[in-house]
Protein backbone atom coordinates (compact mmCIF):
# COMPACT_ATOMS: atom_id res chain seq x y z
CA UNK A 1 0.00 0.00 0.00
CA UNK A 2 1.23 3.40 -1.19
CA UNK A 3 0.74 6.65 1.09
CA UNK A 4 0.39 10.29 0.58
CA UNK A 5 0.34 12.48 2.80
CA UNK A 6 -1.12 16.41 3.19
CA UNK A 7 -2.31 18.52 5.47
CA UNK A 8 -5.72 20.07 5.32
CA UNK A 9 -8.72 21.06 7.05
CA UNK A 10 -10.61 18.48 9.33
CA UNK A 11 -13.04 19.95 10.92
CA UNK A 12 -15.87 18.42 13.72
CA UNK A 13 -18.85 19.73 14.62
CA UNK A 14 -21.03 17.85 17.25
CA UNK A 15 -24.72 16.85 16.15
CA UNK A 16 -27.57 16.98 17.80
CA UNK A 17 -27.70 13.01 18.46
CA UNK A 18 -24.28 13.44 19.96
CA UNK A 19 -22.19 12.00 17.33
CA UNK A 20 -19.40 13.74 15.69
CA UNK A 21 -19.37 14.85 12.14
CA UNK A 22 -15.39 14.91 10.87
CA UNK A 23 -14.65 16.82 7.72
CA UNK A 24 -12.25 16.59 5.51
CA UNK A 25 -9.86 17.49 1.82
CA UNK A 26 -7.55 15.81 0.36
CA UNK A 27 -6.17 18.51 -2.59
CA UNK A 28 -5.45 17.03 -5.92
CA UNK A 29 -2.86 18.67 -8.56
CA UNK A 30 -0.62 19.31 -5.62
CA UNK A 31 3.04 18.49 -5.66
CA UNK A 32 4.36 17.35 -2.23
CA UNK A 33 8.13 16.52 -1.46
CA UNK A 34 8.29 13.04 -0.18
CA UNK A 35 12.08 12.66 0.53
CA UNK A 36 15.01 15.46 0.10
CA UNK A 37 17.07 12.71 -1.67
CA UNK A 38 19.47 12.58 1.78
CA UNK A 39 23.21 13.87 1.32
CA UNK A 40 23.90 11.99 -2.12
CA UNK A 41 20.42 10.92 -3.62
CA UNK A 42 18.01 13.01 -5.95
CA UNK A 43 14.42 14.61 -3.99
CA UNK A 44 11.37 12.56 -4.74
CA UNK A 45 8.53 14.48 -5.20
CA UNK A 46 4.35 13.61 -5.52
CA UNK A 47 1.86 14.58 -7.21
CA UNK A 48 -1.99 13.14 -7.41
CA UNK A 49 -4.01 13.99 -10.68
CA UNK A 50 -7.48 15.22 -10.43
CA UNK A 51 -9.49 12.15 -9.72
CA UNK A 52 -7.37 9.63 -9.75
CA UNK A 53 -9.05 8.18 -7.13
CA UNK A 54 -12.26 8.04 -8.49
CA UNK A 55 -12.64 3.96 -9.45
CA UNK A 56 -13.35 2.96 -5.97
CA UNK A 57 -14.63 6.44 -4.57
CA UNK A 58 -17.50 6.13 -7.51
CA UNK A 59 -18.28 3.04 -6.94
CA UNK A 60 -20.59 2.62 -3.88
CA UNK A 61 -19.86 -0.97 -3.10
CA UNK A 62 -16.43 -0.82 -2.60
CA UNK A 63 -15.52 0.07 1.11
CA UNK A 64 -13.13 2.78 2.28
CA UNK A 65 -12.14 3.49 5.82
CA UNK A 66 -11.43 6.02 7.76
CA UNK A 67 -8.05 5.44 10.15
CA UNK A 68 -5.75 6.43 12.58
CA UNK A 69 -2.58 6.45 11.06
CA UNK A 70 -3.11 3.74 8.41
CA UNK A 71 -3.47 1.30 10.88
CA UNK A 72 -6.52 -1.16 10.12
CA UNK A 73 -7.10 -1.51 14.16
CA UNK A 74 -7.64 1.38 14.80
CA UNK A 75 -10.79 2.11 12.69
CA UNK A 76 -12.70 5.35 12.99
CA UNK A 77 -15.17 5.20 10.48
CA UNK A 78 -16.21 3.58 6.58
CA UNK A 79 -18.69 3.06 4.13
CA UNK A 80 -19.58 0.14 4.68
CA UNK A 81 -20.68 0.99 8.45
CA UNK A 82 -22.69 3.88 6.47
CA UNK A 83 -20.46 6.25 8.62
CA UNK A 84 -17.98 7.53 6.08
CA UNK A 85 -19.55 9.93 3.16
CA UNK A 86 -17.00 10.78 0.05
CA UNK A 87 -17.31 13.31 -2.63
CA UNK A 88 -14.74 13.38 -5.81
CA UNK A 89 -13.83 16.78 -7.44
CA UNK A 90 -11.43 17.69 -9.83
CA UNK A 91 -9.77 20.03 -6.83
CA UNK A 92 -10.19 17.70 -4.46
CA UNK A 93 -11.57 14.27 -2.53
CA UNK A 94 -13.88 15.59 -0.09
CA UNK A 95 -15.09 13.34 3.10
CA UNK A 96 -17.26 13.32 6.07
CA UNK A 97 -17.04 10.76 8.41
CA UNK A 98 -19.58 10.21 11.30
CA UNK A 99 -18.18 9.52 14.88
CA UNK A 100 -20.97 7.76 16.65
CA UNK A 101 -21.55 8.14 20.47
CA UNK A 102 -20.76 4.52 20.95
CA UNK A 103 -17.14 5.21 18.58
CA UNK A 104 -15.94 8.14 21.92
CA UNK A 105 -16.47 5.75 24.27
CA UNK A 106 -13.53 3.53 22.76
CA UNK A 107 -10.19 4.40 23.94
CA UNK A 108 -8.17 4.77 20.95
CA UNK A 109 -10.74 7.17 19.60
CA UNK A 110 -10.51 9.22 22.88
CA UNK A 111 -7.23 9.26 22.52
CA UNK A 112 -7.16 10.69 18.87
CA UNK A 113 -10.11 13.19 19.88
CA UNK A 114 -7.99 14.58 22.52
CA UNK A 115 -5.22 14.93 20.05
CA UNK A 116 -7.47 16.67 17.32
CA UNK A 117 -8.71 19.15 19.85
CA UNK A 118 -5.04 19.78 20.89
CA UNK A 119 -3.84 20.45 17.03
CA UNK A 120 -1.74 17.32 17.07
CA UNK A 121 -3.46 15.31 14.54
CA UNK A 122 -4.66 17.47 11.76
CA UNK A 123 -3.06 16.10 8.63
CA UNK A 124 -4.39 13.63 6.02
CA UNK A 125 -2.81 10.64 4.39
CA UNK A 126 -4.66 8.69 1.69
CA UNK A 127 -3.78 4.86 1.29
CA UNK A 128 -3.93 3.55 -2.00
CA UNK A 129 -2.39 0.91 -4.46
CA UNK A 130 -1.09 1.77 -8.20
CA UNK A 131 -3.51 -0.66 -10.73
CA UNK A 132 -1.40 -3.58 -12.76
CA UNK A 133 -0.35 -2.04 -15.79
CA UNK A 134 -2.47 -5.05 -17.87
CA UNK A 135 -5.28 -3.14 -16.35
CA UNK A 136 -3.87 0.34 -16.71
CA UNK A 137 -0.97 1.17 -18.89
CA UNK A 138 -0.29 5.05 -17.77
CA UNK A 139 -1.74 4.64 -14.04
CA UNK A 140 1.39 6.36 -13.16
CA UNK A 141 4.18 8.10 -14.34
CA UNK A 142 8.13 9.14 -13.61
CA UNK A 143 9.69 12.35 -15.02
CA UNK A 144 12.69 14.55 -14.46
CA UNK A 145 12.10 18.00 -12.53
CA UNK A 146 15.10 19.33 -13.93
CA UNK A 147 17.77 21.85 -12.22
CA UNK A 148 16.32 25.43 -11.95
CA UNK A 149 17.21 26.34 -8.03
CA UNK A 150 15.59 29.88 -8.64
CA UNK A 151 12.34 28.18 -9.99
CA UNK A 152 12.26 25.69 -6.91
CA UNK A 153 13.26 23.14 -9.25
CA UNK A 154 16.55 20.68 -8.05
CA UNK A 155 16.62 18.11 -10.20
CA UNK A 156 14.07 15.87 -8.43
CA UNK A 157 12.29 12.46 -9.67
CA UNK A 158 8.25 13.59 -10.10
CA UNK A 159 6.25 11.05 -9.57
CA UNK A 160 2.53 11.96 -11.17
CA UNK A 161 -0.28 9.57 -10.12
CA UNK A 162 -3.01 9.30 -12.80
CA UNK A 163 -4.95 6.80 -11.72
CA UNK A 164 -5.42 4.76 -7.77
CA UNK A 165 -7.24 2.21 -5.76
CA UNK A 166 -7.74 4.01 -3.10
CA UNK A 167 -8.50 2.04 0.49
CA UNK A 168 -8.19 4.30 3.20
CA UNK A 169 -7.84 8.01 4.12
CA UNK A 170 -6.05 8.37 7.46
CA UNK A 171 -5.93 11.01 10.21
CA UNK A 172 -1.88 11.59 10.53
CA UNK A 173 0.48 13.77 12.60
CA UNK A 174 2.73 15.02 9.86
CA UNK A 175 1.33 15.40 6.33
CA UNK A 176 3.77 16.32 3.37
CA UNK A 177 0.34 17.90 0.95
CA UNK A 178 0.20 21.14 2.79
CA UNK A 179 -3.38 21.70 1.82
CA UNK A 180 -5.02 17.64 2.93
CA UNK A 181 -6.65 18.48 6.37
CA UNK A 182 -9.02 17.46 8.65
CA UNK A 183 -11.77 19.64 9.74
CA UNK A 184 -13.28 18.87 13.19
CA UNK A 185 -16.43 20.54 13.87
CA UNK A 186 -19.33 19.07 16.12
CA UNK A 187 -22.65 19.10 15.07
CA UNK A 188 -24.48 17.57 17.19
CA UNK A 189 -4.02 -5.65 -5.96
CA UNK A 190 -7.04 -7.22 -3.61
CA UNK A 191 -9.57 -5.39 -1.35
CA UNK A 192 -7.72 -4.93 2.75
CA UNK A 193 -9.12 -8.11 4.88
CA UNK A 194 -9.17 -7.14 8.46
CA UNK A 195 -5.51 -8.13 8.77
CA UNK A 196 -3.21 -5.15 9.30
CA UNK A 197 -1.80 -4.86 5.91
CA UNK A 198 1.89 -3.97 5.24
CA UNK A 199 2.56 0.03 4.02
CA UNK A 200 4.77 0.27 1.17
CA UNK A 201 6.44 3.17 0.23
CA UNK A 202 7.36 4.49 -3.13
CA UNK A 203 10.82 4.00 -3.51
CA UNK A 204 12.78 4.73 -7.09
Amino acid sequence: MLTGFAEGGLELRRRSSGAMALQGRFPYGKRAVLSDGGRTGRPRKEVIAPNAFAYRVNDPNEDIHFLIGHSYDRPLASRSAGTLMLTDTREALLFEALITEEMQEVTYVADFLRSFFAGLIVGLSPGFRIPPKRAVEDAETVEDEGNDPENGAFNAIIRTVHQALLYEVSAVTRPAYDEAQIEARSWALPAPTRTKPTIQRWRA
